[in-house]
């Protein structure tokens, strides 16, 4: 797996079970959510996400896209949310380049750093124009979405694994 930023190529390590569980647990509760009516389509690390005109490309571990407009076969641009499954190695990335990066995108209304290695969500939700509130969740707080009628429990985002 490789990331695209301004023209060069990084290699990135493959993800953990953790990180699959993670991930995949987030994923299902956007899924069953956006069935129930909703026009928002989510997507796994497979899909790319456009930046910056093209000189920046991400593979976001969830990314949920509401705009029907928004559809490239091979990639996304205008996501309502993302969310990165965070570790020890990719932390600094997803807490600086990969964030000033997500935030300007327009269409973006939350933004979620999950923690692997503890039950903990950093949590950026837009509150208009350029604005953004940050929060930190624990293992027993609600995240509730502003793209879909969807509350999930920090808990429950971890579902499976034996995390404090």
């Amino acid at each position: 797996k490789h990331e695209f930023v301004h023209g060069t190529i990084h290699a990135m390590a493959g993800a953990t079970e953790r990180h699959h569980t993670i991930a995949g647990n987030v994923f299902a509760a956007d899924h069953a959510a956006a069935r129930r009516g909703q026009h928002c389509r989510p997507f796994t690390g497979d899909m790319r996400l456009r930046l910056d005109g093209g000189n920046l490309y991400d593979d976001p571990d969830v990314m949920l896209v509401c705009n029907p407009q928004d559809d490239d076969p091979m990639f996304k641009s205008q996501p309502c949310m993302l969310a990165e499954i965070s570790l020890p190695g990719t932390e600094g990335i997803d807490r600086r380049e990969k964030l000033a990066a997500c935030l300007k995108i327009a269409s973006l209304r939350e933004y979620l750093i999950v923690s692997q290695e503890q039950m903990a969500v950093d949590l950026y939700q837009r509150t208009s124009g350029a604005d953004w509130l940050h929060g930190q969740l624990g293992a027993d707080q609600l995240f509730s979405s502003a793209c879909l009628p969807l509350s999930l429990t920090v808990r429950e985002m971890y579902a499976g694994l034996a995390v404090e």
